[in-house]
């Protein structure tokens, strides 16, 4: 054991830009006096502006208000596994859990207030881009994605040379309770880890050609993303999309998490992170469309794998909205990246949750909470799907 946390620990200095928190531990959303605001847990370089937003103009009860999608048509044909996405006004943000938030490592602390947002309408993929479609992408255009590069020695100076290793981030679960403060206990850096062997050297894709690709870097959803003709989704066009027309739910499918004893989503059963059960007959990553679509006909919208979207993250990003007063059209994320908890790392949002969340650690399975990552590491629970705008909209002066 001592030896294993002691490779995770070299890994984890000489790849901090690779091996990071993907869960929000960087600030705390404070209610007092009836109103609220952010407090930072660290802080960050001179170079980036880090003061918390000014006190938003809200109460600490929010409400979330109907749903107005637009009443246009959708254009009259579909792309090839792709699905009509209406837009319209929302809002946007976490519902607080009938705990008042003390589950799931404080899931909604950067994902409040709750505010208004307008998104035009778009086409989204059905599912998450599957491992033979990102395989027809390398085949035509060539592309090695970043976890199959070696790392260069600029980019991690001090580092040495032996350790420079081509590899992705893996779920490497004990086989002993852990206490749930220190996520290095589940991951680790794993050489020869890719999209191609997503556990590592000794894993393949063999029976895995609907699954959803995984150990992807934001650089290589993008790259697939332009080859394909499409582009990733903002974080307020994921979010209309995944909530499927429902207003105020803490789950894509409506209320409760498991209606009628029905599970609707792959997330982890069992204890966190020692083993999962797969009470509802999935272990680990699986599959694309394994479970019930939403109201707009989309797969997996939570669980399973978690989705980069297009928006730079920062924990005060909602705060900023709001203070304007105004609906946001079409917010496409802040100017900087910022996450108190690694100041230095460039990053942008997560969704979705995976087949790792669960109300014992990490519950953004619930629509309206948000993940982050930084932009050069491929996880073994990260994959992404793609839109493409409506052609009529292009074709306005």
């Amino acid at each position: 054991m001592g030896e294993r946390r002691g490779q995770i620990e070299r890994n984890v200095r000489d790849y901090r830009k690779r091996l990071h928190s993907w869960l929000l531990v960087g600030s705390i959303l404070v209610i007092g006096s009836g109103a609220l605001y952010f407090v930072w847990l660290a802080e960050a370089p001179r170079a980036i502006e880090t003061r918390p937003a000014a006190r938003a103009p809200l109460t600490a009860r929010e409400e979330f208000l109907p749903t107005i999608p637009n009443s246009s048509p959708a254009p009259s044909k579909a792309p090839d596994g792709m699905v009509w996405i209406p837009g319209g006004e929302f809002s946007m943000g976490a519902q607080n859990p009938p705990d008042m938030n003390a589950v799931g490592m404080q899931a909604t602390r950067d994902a409040r207030p709750i505010h208004r947002v307008y998104v035009d309408g778009f086409w989204m993929d059905r599912t998450d881009v599957t491992n033979e479609e990102f395989a027809r992408f390398v085949r035509a255009a060539g592309y090695v994605t970043v976890a199959e590069r070696k790392p260069r020695a600029e980019d991690f100076p001090g580092a040495p040379p032996e350790n420079l290793v081509a590899g992705a981030v893996v779920f490497s679960p004990p086989n002993h309770p852990v206490a749930l403060d220190d996520q290095y206990q589940w991951w680790s850096y794993t050489r020869g880890a890719n999209w191609k062997h997503p556990e590592g050297p000794g894993s393949s894709l063999d029976g895995r050609e609907k699954y959803p690709v995984v150990e992807i870097a934001y650089e290589d959803a993008e790259a697939y993303a332009k080859w394909a003709g499409k582009r990733l989704p903002t974080e307020a066009e994921w979010e209309f999309a995944a909530r499927g027309g429902l207003s105020g739910k803490p789950f894509v499918w409506g209320d409760d998490f498991r209606p009628e004893g029905q599970w609707m989503a792959n997330t982890f059963q069992g204890r966190f992170p020692i083993q999962d059960s797969g009470e509802h007959g999935h272990v680990g990553v699986t599959a694309v469309a394994q479970y019930s679509p939403n109201g707009y006909g989309l797969f997996d919208m939570a669980g399973n794998v978690w989705q980069w979207v297009s928006d730079l993250y920062r924990p005060d990003y909602y705060v900023q909205l709001a203070l304007s007063g105004a609906v946001a059209r079409n917010p496409q994320g802040p100017a900087l990246s910022f996450d108190p908890s690694e100041p230095g790392e460039k990053k942008r949002v997560m969704r979705g949750g995976s087949f790792l969340c669960t109300d014992q650690y990490c519950s953004r399975y619930m629509v309206g909470t948000r993940g982050k990552g930084e932009v050069s590491t491929g996880t073994s629970h990260l994959g992404f799907r793609c839109v493409k705008e409506d052609s009529r909209k292009e074709a306005r002066p």
